[in-house]
């Protein structure tokens, strides 16, 4: 019988692959819940972080090195990235398949922690910023319970004050929101945000039964 690992990224992973056909070359420029990027920047950190997190479970405690990761950029993300960022993605959950990742230590962007606590922190970083692509492009979006039982005590535990360049400052959350919403307070996120509309056009809301005022009328 196949070890059972701590946790499974292919949930997260999936969802992010589903998104990014999602994605219209319009939207590269538009905002997103992480403060001064755009949808180009977020898919570049999403490049890159797909690439540490891999080798984080292959190589443990010796990958990475000691240089801090490249702050990402519009301009840096690949003319290939749609081709390029599924398979980095789809090989960073089939690293995470090996129990070995989960044993020892291990690195990622110059931090080296117990290798369960970087699988975790894999995890939020898959469904942080899945979350906020969907967001950002008038996708939906749903966490898997098994991954978001594993999130919060993990961000529960994180300084309130954020972690710079990781996690943004506690977002208050009525307490009597479920979970999710909870989630993505303690990760530093509004639930409520939405991108700003041009014009203050109705649009609809892809994947959604939402219509435009006009149409509800009929």
């Amino acid at each position: 019988m196949a070890a059972r690992l701590p946790l499974d990224l292919d949930p997260p992973v999936r969802q992010l692959r589903a998104l990014l056909l999602g994605v219209d070359d319009r939207e590269l420029i538009a905002p997103t819940p992480c403060p001064g990027w755009s949808v180009a920047t977020l898919l570049d950190h999403l490049m890159s972080l797909a690439e540490a997190f891999t080798e984080a479970a292959r190589r443990g405690a010796d990958a990475g090195g000691d240089r801090p990761p490249r702050p990402p950029s519009a301009a840096h993300l690949s003319p290939h990235w749609r081709s390029r960022l599924p398979v980095r993605l789809e090989e960073l959950a089939t690293a995470w398949h090996a129990p070995v990742a989960w044993r020892g230590l291990a690195r990622a962007g110059g931090i080296t922690m117990p290798a369960p606590e970087m699988g975790v922190v894999a995890a939020n970083e898959l469904v942080m910023h899945g979350w906020d692509l969907a967001r950002a492009t008038g996708q939906d979006f749903a966490v898997d319970p098994r991954v978001l039982a594993a999130l919060v005590p993990f961000l529960s535990a994180a300084p309130a004050e954020g972690t710079p360049g990781f996690l943004g400052p506690r977002v208050p959350i009525d307490p009597e929101e479920d979970e999710w919403p909870r989630a993505l307070g303690l990760a530093g996120r509004d639930p409520a945000w939405r991108p700003p509309r041009s014009h203050d056009v109705p649009t609809v809301r892809r994947g959604s039964r939402e219509q435009p005022p006009a149409a509800r009328r009929a």
